[in-house]
């Protein structure tokens, strides 16, 4: 085993991992392209490496080191969040995504204006979108980055620096194939790279898998206080873990602009069934595998090597700990550079999902006559120009205290963007939803749910209750101001509801229409 830490072999495997990522990102962008084929492909993407894709993109590094640490310290009551994918994927396919492919939208918010029309509300849309997106590529290169140097021993600036670089490269020069494929291989050195520590983990562990499964059976899956359902639906239970994330994540598939910017790459509805049902299983698949990690790493750690400096590593840091004094030489090159990989999967898909979204949503509503040529030089300069940012955001925030003022903001603006997602529910299932009644509804729940988090006290709502509050809210304020100010437009736009869609609609007619 490794008992030495970062090594010069593992500097190599680092460096050669960056340099192919590279590589396939130019590779993939030889052929230039304009306009829609630059936002949306030129339809030559597989499946299966979109879905990879949409996997990579929700596996943030921040999740990558958080998740074995919650079964590390804790025990596997958050697991039953990724479990709300069983709630979150069949609705999306059923009801969104053919109505998606119907109207080929080019992003998440041409929905909202072909439904309500109202290019104000798509602005608004796209605007809460990029000002999250970047603030959250800038954090998501700072934390990796900061635990690699501590671990490596590189500056952090040049990590940083490293990082960004690599993928405003490709994001600039092939858009999102060049993503989607470097996602691909990213999403594949995750699943290798968190498989194999969980191999050496079990390897290094008296009783091996064994004695992770004595560790869940006697209280390590569920602690006493941690009950099935609670009658109060306000406080966690796995029955509100299930269905509050579920409806959470739904929020993402349908509203998020970096996961709907992968659903615009194909109008075949088999091809994104294959891909949705792909992702859950992977994704519920790599939350089992580090959950996993995390009740071998307490039994490595606190119970079998009490001695070993790891057992004083707080939660977030036990697994790169082992990564880099556990694994042997190599490996934890691989390791590390799958942390890169979550990394700069989630910076390239917020780079080219910001630029797609500024250059279409808001740019091109604003200036006229831009053609495809215009568009696309707007949106690789856009991914530059906030890949550069969010660098220097990033290097600034590994150098100053105000980490945590930043982290605030960023979480207040992404409660507000996952309000969005209760408008687009409204314009999907009602047929009378305005555009007055839909910015109500974004005003309204913005403000229950600011309160519900800032005001009550801190244990009163359980997070996990948001997204419900948050969609009841504007389902409810929706429909009422709809139906009290009416528009020149009496009915929904045709296939912007489930009432329009033939494949939906005969599973449609249980409803109560309005």
């Amino acid at each position: 085993m490794n008992s030495g830490g970062f090594t010069t072999i593992d500097l190599i495997i680092l460096i050669v991992y960056l340099l192919a990522v590279l590589i396939a990102g130019l590779f993939f962008s030889k052929r230039e392209m304009q306009g829609k084929e630059f936002f949306k492909g030129d339809g030559s993407i597989p499946w299966y490496v979109t879905s990879v894709s949409i996997f990579a993109t929700l596996l943030s590094p921040i999740s990558f080191m958080s998740l074995a640490g919650n079964s590390y310290a804790g025990t596997w009551i958050m697991w039953f969040a990724q479990l709300g994918m069983l709630v979150a994927i069949p609705i999306a396919i059923r009801y969104f995504l053919p109505i998606y492919a119907r109207l080929d939208i080019d992003t998440a918010y041409d929905y909202l204006d072909k439904r309500f029309d109202s290019k104000i509300l798509r602005i608004i849309g796209a605007a809460l979108f990029i000002i999250y997106q970047v603030g959250r590529m800038s954090i998501i290169m700072y934390l990796p980055s900061a635990a690699l140097a501590l671990l490596t021993g590189i500056n952090v600036n040049i990590l940083i620096i490293l990082m960004g670089a690599v993928a405003i490269v490709y994001s600039f020069t092939g858009g999102i194939k060049s993503v989607l494929w470097t996602d691909f291989i990213q999403g594949s050195v995750l699943l290798v790279g968190v498989t194999l520590s969980l191999v050496f983990l079990i390897h290094d562990l008296d009783g091996g898998f064994g004695t992770i499964m004595n560790h869940l059976t006697a209280d390590k899956f569920l602690g006493p206080d941690e009950v099935l359902f609670d009658p109060n639906l306000l406080h966690t239970s796995v029955f509100l873990l299930v269905v509050g994330a579920g409806f959470n994540t739904l929020s993402s598939y349908i509203s998020s602009q970096d996961i709907v910017q992968r659903f615009t790459t194909t109008q075949d509805i088999k091809k994104l069934n294959k891909m949705m049902f792909t992702n859950g299983a992977l994704s519920i698949f790599i939350a089992t595998v580090f959950y996993l990690i995390g009740t071998g790493l307490y039994a490595y750690y606190q119970i079998q090597n009490p001695s070993d400096p790891g057992a004083q590593m707080p939660q977030d840091q036990i697994f790169t700990y082992f990564i880099a004094y556990r694994l042997p030489v190599g490996i934890t090159g691989v390791l590390l550079a799958a942390i890169y990989a979550a990394s700069q999967s989630t910076l390239s898909t917020g780079l080219n999902s910001v630029a797609t979204s500024w250059t279409l949503d808001i740019q091109d509503l604003l200036t006229e006559d831009l053609d495809d040529a215009k568009r696309t030089w707007i949106a690789r300069w856009v991914s530059l120009g906030v890949g550069i940012f969010s660098i220097v955001i990033s290097i600034i925030l590994a150098h100053s205290e105000i980490v945590s003022a930043y982290e605030w903001f960023n979480s207040f603006m992404g409660l507000v963007l996952g309000v969005l997602g209760g408008v687009f529910i409204l314009g999907v299932f009602s047929k009378r939803a305005n555009k007055y009644g839909a910015y109500a509804a974004l005003i309204v729940s913005s403000i229950v749910m600011i309160c519900v988090k800032y005001v009550l006290p801190a244990d009163s709502v359980s997070i996990w209750a948001y997204s419900l509050i948050s969609i009841a809210v504007s389902l409810i304020v929706g429909y009422v101001v709809s139906l009290i100010f009416k528009t020149d437009q009496a009915q929904a736009p045709k296939y912007t509801t489930i009432y329009d869609i033939p494949e939906i609609k005969e599973n449609a007619d249980w409803m109560v229409r309005d």
